[in-house]
């Protein structure tokens, strides 16, 4: 998880968005939260950390791709256990306003919502695969979010309806197993463990690891499915993206760093035999002459 997107954590228990509102936290000390509720709904996405949660005074244990839903008016609170593991979640918040908007795209846009109320059950488990994909979906939320790029607030409605759309579906076919399409392929997941983890080690070793699949097995479906080796995709990914840092705010150093290029001499060789220029010169071919890059 990239350190720019994390958020200190706030006791502010109110939006300041009129639609939606999105953190990543991570805590060492942090003292307990009293018991409240919202005027808004709450989708709080745990990663780690000794917590449990408490929801209309009864209480529950939280384990690694945990999705919680907090309908408006529902009293909850985080039961800390310890911090010797840092307490990492994502939180976010939509308005009513806004899943008025998200539900008139389709009447069952609304079945979690409704499955929550009708049923009262407000967690939702899911393994590492699934959860890969969810938390690619917060992250590109949250980079937009935090961003300034063109079109900024179309794209975050894009999103934030997609990562809606998604945890419905997700929701559906849990509860639907008979009509759940085929399980998402290997290669696939990849991509998603990928995108969410774009700035950490994407070496055969850390995704075998992470999948519980031999490196070679790895290596062998990434290519067959996809038509280039896993570390060639990941360079490709990590190249596209610090290009577009590059033509934003960023400067030339801190695009590489940022997203996992481990020294700048590998960095350039990469981009030239990418794009066929060094950085420098694509850089200095996107802003007009006298303009710092970084304007």
């Amino acid at each position: 998880m990239k350190k720019k997107l994390q958020t200190p954590f706030q006791t502010r228990q109110f939006m300041l968005s009129e639609d939606l509102e999105l953190y990543y936290y991570s805590d060492s000390s942090l003292k307990q939260v009293a018991s409240h509720s919202h005027d808004y709904y709450e989708f709080y996405f745990f990663l780690e950390g000794d917590v449990g949660i408490q929801i209309q005074g009864k209480q529950y244990p939280l384990s690694y791709g945990d999705v919680i839903l907090i309908p408006p008016g529902i009293s909850h609170k985080p039961i800390i256990h310890s911090l010797e593991v840092p307490y990492r979640r994502f939180v976010f918040w939509i308005s009513r306003d806004f899943y008025r908007q998200i539900t008139a795209i389709s009447e069952e846009c609304s079945y979690l919502m409704d499955y929550v109320k009708a049923q009262r059950r407000y967690i939702f488990h899911n393994d590492r695969v699934g959860f890969n994909a969810i938390q690619s979906r917060l992250i590109r939320l949250l980079e937009e979010l935090s961003g300034r790029r063109f079109c900024r607030d179309a794209q975050i409605f894009l999103n934030a309806s997609d990562l809606f759309l998604y945890l419905n579906r997700l929701v559906h076919e849990q509860n639907h197993p008979r009509q759940q399409p085929e399980l998402i392929s290997l290669p696939q997941s990849l991509c998603d463990f990928i995108e969410g983890h774009i700035d950490e080690d994407l070496s055969l070793e850390r995704l075998s690891q992470e999948f519980s699949v031999s490196k070679y097995h790895i290596g062998h479906a990434f290519k067959e499915q996809m038509g280039l080796s896993i570390h060639r995709y990941i360079t490709k990914k990590r190249l596209a993206l610090c290009r577009q840092a590059i033509l934003g705010d960023m400067s030339i150093t801190e695009a590489y760093q940022a997203f996992g290029f481990g020294d700048y001499s590998s960095f350039f060789r990469a981009f030239k035999q990418e794009y066929g220029i060094s950085p420098k010169e694509f850089q200095d071919m996107n802003f007009p002459v006298g303009m710092p890059p970084n304007c």
